[in-house]
């Protein structure tokens, strides 16, 4: 009896799609006409295979449509909560449905069982595709500030230079080296210049990092100096006893560059007024 009261459940198909995106509009968790395709696709599936509960195989393909439904609400910026009314809307709009088609109380309460194991499973699943999708997000955009953040600038002919701001870890050095080296390479650039004024603090690890990117320009054949060496960071260096005698560093980039000028034989003389 109960397989045939889940068959009377798809003939409903269209009156729980309009009570479901009734109830996603009021709680705020709709996305308009992305959302409507989603969830068309999602009841026709999931009520085709809750009418045929005997094929494993229906409920692999439900499963699989909302979890790909759930990366991609994450990744679109839906909340937590949000993702989760879906499904929970979902199951409100399914029960008002059988309320009505299913006169007896227990028939009612055993076919509400069904669907609230099979949705309390699906659940699950959601919330870490969810997840999943978010953090394809930050990875992301990680991955494009460190890009934006440690841009390499020819400033002069023969000399260029890399602003870095904030923390360097392992990654973010392997990022800066290559886009120092790659610029050195594509610039015939002599000289390159680091600027840590943007870091907010140097450590052995921080230390060593650079220390690393000095090697690597120099066996690309350039020298490299080091800029915005401010009074804490000079005491850090000295009291963790990192040597960085080995490479040249000045107090800001203005030095930086007079003394990459040096090292070129060039000069910048100011123009003088001619008075007519």
């Amino acid at each position: 009896m109960q397989n045939n009261l889940l068959v009377s459940l798809k003939e409903h198909e269209n009156k729980l799609l309009t009570i479901w995106s009734q109830i996603l509009q009021d709680s705020g968790s709709g996305d308009g006409a992305v959302e409507e395709e989603e969830s068309k696709e999602f009841a026709s599936l999931f009520l085709s295979a809750f009418a045929n509960s005997d094929n494993s195989k229906e409920f692999e393909k439900v499963e699989d449509l909302i979890i790909g439904i759930s990366s991609s609400r994450g990744k679109r910026g839906f909340s937590p909560r949000e993702n989760a009314q879906y499904l929970i809307s979902f199951k409100e709009a399914a029960s008002r449905v059988l309320s009505d088609i299913i006169k007896d109380s227990v028939q009612l309460y055993d076919a509400n069982l069904k669907l609230n194991t099979v949705l309390d499973n699906m659940m699950i699943m959601t919330f870490e595709a969810f997840m999943k999708g978010r953090e394809d997000v930050i990875s992301r955009q990680v991955d494009e500030i460190s890009e934006i953040s440690t841009p390499v600038i020819s400033v002069w002919d023969g000399i260029v230079a890399l602003p870095i701001i904030g923390t360097l870890d392992s990654s973010r050095t392997q990022v800066v080296m290559e886009s120092l080296l790659q610029q050195i390479v594509d610039t015939g650039s002599s000289i390159a210049i680091l600027d840590i004024s943007g870091v907010p603090a140097v450590d052995s690890l921080v230390a060593q990092h650079l220390i690393k990117t000095v090697s690597a320009t120099r066996l690309m054949g350039a020298e490299c100096i080091i800029s915005g060496i401010r009074p804490e960071i000079a005491q850090t260096v000295v009291h963790l006893g990192i040597d960085l005698s080995g490479i040249i560093t000045k107090a800001s980039l203005a030095s930086a560059l007079q003394t990459a000028f040096e090292m070129l034989q060039l000069s910048v003389v100011k123009r003088r007024k001619i008075v007519e």
